[in-house]
């Protein structure tokens, strides 16, 4: 799996509101462009949102659902984005104390055509986007998003 962790200087309950928030979903995942519909269970294992990816007017209407989850630890996903196939995304959280925290998303193609990319190919890809992802999220936290 292509592994990217970030030292956050957010504490892991404020990171964890917004990944629980199944609505803020695109705004910091890099690729999803709009949430459609969140399961009210979410982030329950076997719990659904519905996103869609890429940009208009390229959208794919697909959907990501929880595969196991610890609450304010881990959270782990089974990410669709058909043609291109599935994803398994593993985020965990380890709280540093001192209003800080390490986030780490590990990620690799499951299903589909990008399972046929060489792994040489497809880790930097991956890599890459998630840096951006972490990148989101830490504002989203720091900004108070997720907050009630």
């Amino acid at each position: 799996m292509s592994t990217v962790t970030q030292l956050f200087h957010s504490p892991s309950a404020d990171v964890w509101k917004v990944i629980a928030n199944g609505w803020l979903y695109s705004g910091w995942v890099v690729g999803a462009s709009r949430i459609r519909a969140v399961d009210e269970q979410w982030p329950q294992p076997g719990s659904t949102l519905h996103h869609s990816v890429g940009s208009w007017p390229f959208l794919i209407d697909d959907s990501t659902r929880v595969t196991g989850m610890e609450a304010g630890r881990t959270l782990e996903l089974l990410a669709r984005g058909w043609p291109l196939g599935e994803a398994k995304v593993v985020i965990t959280l380890e709280d540093l104390g001192d209003l800080q925290c390490r986030v780490t998303i590990a990620e690799d193609a499951v299903r589909g055509p990008g399972k046929v990319v060489p792994k040489a190919l497809r880790d930097p890809l991956i890599a890459g986007r998630n840096r951006e992802t972490l990148k989101r999220l830490e504002l989203m936290a720091a900004g108070g998003a997720g907050r009630a």
